[in-house]
């Protein structure tokens, strides 16, 4: 229930970005969710009214890593897939609505990057196929799995 302070938060609008955080060399970075404990996965999250994709993959990078990414820096994979969305995390999209559209994008960083957690409780690089069996959701693991076989060496 939200205070008495605060505004109820406006339902998320069911189109999402997710970022495969990569050194270049093979290694993605993983994430942690702090809500569910052992639900490792990349960047994501919704888009916020107004935004478009790049620009939600842009803040997303910056609000769950410390990251600031110059908008060169971040690859489209002008991809998309379309989910279901967990029945545990409906609730916080319009009624009635059960799928999401996820676009996809990846950054290379030195994984040296100092990364400052904020949604999540950890994180990890794994190589690329590791970071694939880790990935808890579907579509993370098929975007790393993309990322991978497409990614030009």
């Amino acid at each position: 229930m939200p205070s008495e302070n605060r505004p109820a938060k406006a339902p998320k609008i069911p189109i999402s970005v997710l970022v495969v955080l990569h050194d270049g060399h093979g290694n993605a970075l993983l994430l942690e969710r702090a809500d569910r404990a052992g639900f490792w996965q990349s960047v994501t999250g919704s888009l916020e009214a107004g935004e478009t994709p790049a620009q939600a993959a842009l803040r997303e990078v910056y609000e769950e890593t410390g990251i600031a990414l110059a908008r060169e820096n971040l690859r489209d994979w002008q991809y998309s897939t379309e989910y279901e969305i967990y029945p545990h995390w409906r609730h916080r999209y319009p009624a009635g609505v059960t799928r999401n559209t996820e676009h996809l994008f990846s950054a290379q960083i030195p994984r040296d990057t100092p990364i400052r957690l904020s949604e999540h409780t950890a994180s990890l690089w794994l190589p690329a196929e590791k970071a694939a069996e880790k990935a808890f959701s579907p579509s993370n693991r098929d975007a790393l799995l993309r990322f991978i076989y497409s990614e030009p060496k």
